[in-house]
This record gives C-alpha cells, sequence and structure tokens, in this order.
C-alpha cells in the first residue's frame, strides 16, 4: 500500500527545517531506524554531504539516522533495501536528471507501490505526479524526460502563491503559467501553499494543513479543495 507525506515545503517562515513537519514524520517513519536521503536537487548548489548532514540534524530529533544515497556504490540497492525514502527540494531538472542518470526513477516508483515509506518536500513532492513540467524552477540542466514517479494521478504546483492584487508587479502568475501548461496538457494541476502537504495512504489522498489548495483543470476553472479533502477522485477518468 502506497505511504506517502508529499510536502509544499521543507521549511515554514521562522521555523527550522522540517520542524513544523515532525510529529507527522515520526508517526509516518514510526518502523524506520533508517531512511535514504536523495539529496540529487541541492538548494542553492550545496553539496550532497552538506544537504544529508542539514537532514540528519533533523530527523536526529525524532531518533531517525540518515544515509545520503550519493554515498551508495549501488543506488539501486540503496533504494531497494531503504526502510524508508525521502527526497529533499532543490531544483527539480538537477534531482530528475540524476535520478535517470543513476537508474533510479523507476525503482523508486516500484518501492513506493510496495509501501515503502516515501517523502518529498518541493522538488521531492514534484517528481511525486504525473510530470515535472509544473515546476517552478529554472531548467539548470537537460533531463531525459520530464516524466515522474506517478505515486499521484496529477501533477503539482509547489510554493503555489496567488496573484498579490497590491503589487505593481505585472509579470505573469503561477495561475497563468497553469493555464499555459492546460493549453497542451490535461493532466489535473494541484496548486499547494504553504504548509500543506498530501498524506496518501494506499489509493487515499488527503490535503492536510491549514490552508486550502487550488485544483486546476484543463478547460475547467479552478477551484479551492479544502483541508480533509480526498484527491484521490482526480485518478476517475
Amino acid at each position: 500500500m502506497k505511504n506517502l507525506i508529499i510536502a509544499s515545503t521543507s521549511t515554514l517562515h521562522g521555523g527550522d527545517y522540517l520542524e513544523y513537519l515532525l510529529p507527522t514524520l515520526e508517526h509516518h517513519f514510526a518502523k524506520c531506524e533508517t531512511i535514504v536521503f536523495i539529496p540529487y536537487a541541492r538548494p542553492g548548489g550545496m553539496s550532497h554531504d552538506e544537504y544529508t548532514e542539514k537532514v540528519a540534524v533533523a530527523f536526529s530529533k525524532i531518533n531517525k539516522k540518515i544515509i545520503g544515497l550519493h554515498t551508495f556504490e549501488n543506488p539501486i540497492e540503496g533504494i531497494q533495501n531503504a526502510e524508508g525514502i525521502f527526497t529533499g527540494g532543490g531544483n527539480t531538472f538537477l534531482l530528475v536528471t540524476q535520478l535517470y542518470q543513476n537508474n533510479v526513477m523507476e525503482v523508486i516508483s516500484k518501492a513506493i507501490e510496495n509501501g515503502t515509506p516515501y517523502l518529498g518536500s518541493s522538488a521531492g513532492s514534484n517528481i511525486t505526479g504525473i510530470s515535472m513540467q509544473t515546476t517552478n524552477d529554472m531548467p539548470i540542466i537537460y533531463p531525459p524526460s520530464f516524466k515522474t514517479l506517478g505515486a499521484i494521478p496529477f501533477n503539482l504546483n509547489p510554493h503555489y502563491l496567488d496573484a498579490n492584487l497590491q503589487s505593481k508587479h505585472m509579470g505573469e502568475t503561477r495561475e497563468t503559467r497553469i493555464k499555459e501548461f492546460h493549453a497542451f496538457n490535461s493532466t489535473p494541476v494541484l496548486g499547494l501553499r504553504e504548509g500543506s502537504w498530501l498524506d496518501v495512504k494506499g489509493e487515499k489522498i488527503i490535503l492536510k494543513g491549514e490552508l486550502t489548495a487550488r485544483l486546476f483543470r484543463q478547460n475547467q476553472n479552478p477551484e479551492e479543495m479544502n483541508p480533509e479533502t480526498d484527491l484521490s477522485f482526480l485518478g476517475i477518468i
């Protein structure tokens, strides 16, 4: 049975890394002593080791050990033997490229299908959708494919921001960008606001947190989804 926590962000304003999610993660990874961390997205260009250490400090607060996937001689075996998996945020183009280069995209997908607890934040959440095409990130590297894990039957736009009507900035909003995506693609897109996450258990996909999420579907008006809504209906054609 699938068992995922898919978070918009790792850090809320004024809080420590993953602090707001730790009670949820303690339960999510209750049966795991060690979690394999995938540091490939490298936020700000930090090294794999630096990123892994940052994550290890956070997870030490709930008595979990972190091992970076980059330290495995065989990344495929690292995923196959993982008690739990966490993919951190950063640049989704870089993350997806390295997942394909290390031949672990499909291996992670199979691990999720087999019930290995998975946590994603930001870029690590982007890849749980059908494709990475609704990321906010700069295309700093060219991935072999935009196709991602397909653990949920729609795409995400983490860090979703509403238009600021007081702003003098006249550029494109997130909503505009998603409408551009829907000019060529029919995949639904969920705008996930900061502090929100999805709790996936089997086929149920429950919106968690205090805020609504904005749902975009091709040729339909956007809708606000309330916390505790089951979004699994998006997989029904």
